[in-house]
């Protein structure tokens, strides 16, 4: 098993310190410029839109509002990553790997942005409502069907079952700090829970999951923000720290400036989703009168997940000085930093947390990876060995295996995945400027709230099934 990590290790480094990152910031800053900094001159377009009401489009049919397709976005981005994710950033990256988290998210947006705006535009009918995401704009407007099977099947190796393994897996490291309860057994009680689940009867704990996860959310946020606050005099130094770190002035934690800035481009994406294809199958099922406006509010989903959530993170373990302990790492770290701040109690209220936001993020991976095999079969067979694997293979192998390993290969998948949608966005990102053009010139007119029609983009009308 260490040869294998060791091989994969060898793979991510190559991938992601010699193309993805330049591809990430190179895309990440032409469509911040093609957009004219979209991301920072329409924040109030952003909250406003959140207000939006669902419009009925479809027979009369009530549809999922901005604000609920914000909410589902910020909930599957608002989890692991936040909590284990930065905690690993700094581990290896060291302190410095923060600043180039905020970095990804901030030019990462601008990406968030077209990649939500497309999945609008090719959006299909479901029945009572809207499907799609990168291989419906991949299919429908590259009009390769190829490279669509080709995402879909990695976004299902990514989150279907890779992303399932990181997240019984930091589950069952909550759980023994904690608790000490046996990993093994904890997995055992996950896979029988989300098999459950995938298999039948989702309505009723979904819909209590829909309640607790968010409290869950504030009450870290909130927390956060007390322990940042009692220690408020240290913040000046947090700051100083993480920017003389990201350039390398001081290595603290370890890494040299390419493991600071690596680890912080991975974690940070992992964490906010920006480019790497997975937002845009649920902007796609909002209903809305223009495609930019989710596309403005899947961009303010980053600006939360990272700018928010991981900075709260971020400097709570930076706050305790532990970030420097070679025994520390993922989840343990945060609970560790926690505990040195708020008492005993604290590794426990993550472990609770982390349960509630890791299990339903094995619910939301899991239905991500069922979207995209209906997209390439229909076959019943294929669908039923898919759930045994993404809520039962691998939420064990999760269970049991090493950080590093399940790290490792979450990140070989969500590079290979984040390099396809990249290349479509880039290749259909002027229809996202176009609407965005469209957009605007009926804000200047007056018109409170743009609408889009198919007709406006005669050359691709065609391939566009929805914008009657």
């Amino acid at each position: 098993m260490t040869d294998v990590n060791t091989i994969i290790t060898a793979i991510n480094d190559a991938v992601w310190g010699y193309v993805l990152i330049g591809a990430l910031v190179a895309c990440g800053l032409w469509f911040t410029w093609r957009t004219r900094f979209v991301q920072f001159r329409m924040v109030g377009e952003m909250l406003r839109l959140l207000t939006d009401s669902a419009v009925d489009t479809v027979g009369g049919t009530k549809h999922i509002s901005s604000f609920q397709a914000f909410a589902v976005s910020v909930a599957t981005r608002v989890g692991t990553g936040n909590l284990a994710g930065v905690a690993s950033a700094i581990a290896v990256g060291g302190p410095g790997a923060v600043f180039w988290m905020w970095v990804i998210a901030l030019i990462g947006s601008a990406t968030a942005f077209v990649e939500s705006t497309l999945a609008q535009l090719f959006k299909q009918k479901a029945n009572d409502s809207f499907i799609g995401g990168p291989a419906y704009y991949i299919q429908r407007g590259l009009h390769h069907r190829g490279l669509a099977v080709a995402f879909a099947v990695l976004i299902t190796c990514q989150f279907g079952l890779s992303n399932n393994s990181i997240q019984a897996n930091t589950i069952c490291a909550a759980m023994y700090e904690a608790f000490g309860l046996s990993p093994t057994w904890v997995g055992v009680a996950i896979a029988a829970m989300a098999l459950t689940i995938v298999f039948g009867g989702i309505q009723r704990i979904a819909h209590v999951s829909s309640i607790l996860v968010p409290l869950m959310a504030v009450g870290y946020l909130v927390l956060a923000v007390v322990v940042i606050c009692m220690n408020y005099q240290l913040l000046p130094h947090v700051l100083k720290l993480i920017v003389s770190d990201a350039f390398g002035f001081s290595q603290v934690a370890g890494g040299g400036i390419g493991a600071t800035i690596m680890y912080g481009v991975k974690r940070g994406l992992f964490s906010n989703e920006a480019g790497e294809g997975s937002a845009p199958n649920v902007a796609a099922t909002a209903a809305v009168t223009h495609p930019v406006k989710q596309g403005l509010i899947q961009a303010l989903g980053v600006f939360t997940d990272t700018l928010l959530v991981c900075s709260c993170t971020a400097f709570i373990i930076l706050i305790s000085g532990l970030y420097g302990d070679d025994s520390l790492n993922g989840i343990g770290l945060t609970q560790m930093a926690l505990e040195s701040e708020i008492g005993e109690n604290g590794p426990d209220f993550v472990a609770v947390a982390i349960f509630l936001f890791a299990f339903s993020s094995i619910i939301g991976n899991y239905y991500y990876g069922e979207a995209n095999i209906r997209f390439i079969t229909r076959n019943a067979h294929v669908l039923t060995l898919y759930r045994l694997c993404s809520a039962g293979v691998m939420v064990m192998f999760g269970a049991v295996a090493s950080f590093e390993l399940v790290w490792n290969i979450v990140d070989f998948f969500m590079a290979f995945l984040t390099a396809v949608n990249l290349i479509a966005i880039v290749l259909l990102g002027r229809y996202a400027f176009r609407l965005l053009d469209d957009y605007r010139s009926q804000k200047r007119r007056g018109i409170k709230e743009p609408v889009f029609h198919r007709h406006q983009l005669p050359e691709i009308e065609s391939d566009i099934e929805c914008w009657e």
